[in-house]
């Protein structure tokens, strides 16, 4: 028995626009109704979100009984997060503030297992006492499981934006997703992730990654900027997050109040 089909991965690598939400609440309630939404994915956010391993694992088990596929981001690029999280059975990271070829090729060796013909990967062998297996249930998960992880690197940086063309090209990397509040930031354009400047950058970001035949992904919260971003050539595209959602809706029924 061979590891899960990553449908996520089949669509994305089909040209199908693929739309999620970010979940940064920690809650396996929160991420079953969001799975049960209409969603693409819902990524689960280990890097701004109070998430711990107990409570990405409780909300993995939540979205299993939904559409939608899980996707996480782990808090940085150290390969025993990475490790932790793929045992729990995830298929799909997000890997933040990668800013050199060097980088994106460590994570990317990170996530797979080294394989009897290159010896490329580097993930831990020990997949029978994980989740990720069925504590041993998929006897082939080892050898089958590489095929079906989707990584994707996190540019927000204006080093990174150099050296696009070389992390794009990186053996492993899948998609590149562009963090523009990070990057407007490191560019000296704090707040400003419409700035002219930024807009340059993660345009000549997009191109890049497209060029290279790699998946691009962002995130707005303007359902006004939705179809542009699409129309720019993001096919995994977050339409917000669960934090700001809720915020949004009490403080709109607050001020209704009589």
């Amino acid at each position: 028995m061979p590891a899960p089909i990553n449908d996520l991965k089949t669509a994305l690598e089909r040209g199908d626009t693929q739309c999620g939400l970010w979940l940064a609440l920690a809650n396996g309630t929160v991420a079953e109704i969001a799975g049960k939404a209409g969603f693409d994915w819902c990524l689960i956010d280990a890097e701004h979100g109070p998430n711990t391993l107990t409570t990405i694992a409780t909300q993995l088990r939540a979205l299993a009984g939904t559409p939608a596929h899980a996707v996480v981001r782990v808090p940085m690029q150290e390969d025993w997060m990475l490790k932790q999280v793929l045992d729990l059975g995830v298929q799909t990271v997000v890997v933040p503030m990668v800013n050199t070829a060097q980088q994106a090729a460590q994570v990317a060796a990170a996530v797979r297992y080294p394989n009897s013909n290159s010896g490329a990967g580097s993930r831990g062998m020990g997949a029978v006492l994980a989740r990720a297996s069925g504590y041993g249930e998929i006897v082939d998960y080892v050898s089958s499981a590489n095929e079906q992880i989707f990584l994707f690197v996190q540019i927000e940086s204006a080093q990174a934006v150099a050296n696009v063309d070389a992390i794009a090209a990186t053996p492993g990397v899948d998609g590149v997703f562009v963090g523009p509040a990070d990057l407007s930031a490191d560019m000296g354009f704090v707040g400003q992730m419409d700035a002219p400047e930024v807009i340059v950058a993660i345009d000549h970001v997009y191109a890049r990654t497209k060029a290279a035949g790699k998946i691009v992904g962002t995130i707005v919260f303007d359902e006004k900027d939705f179809q542009n971003q699409i129309d720019r050539g993001v096919t995994f595209l977050g339409l917000g997050g669960d934090v700001y959602l809720l915020q949004k809706s009490l403080r709109s029924l607050a001020a209704k109040a009589p």
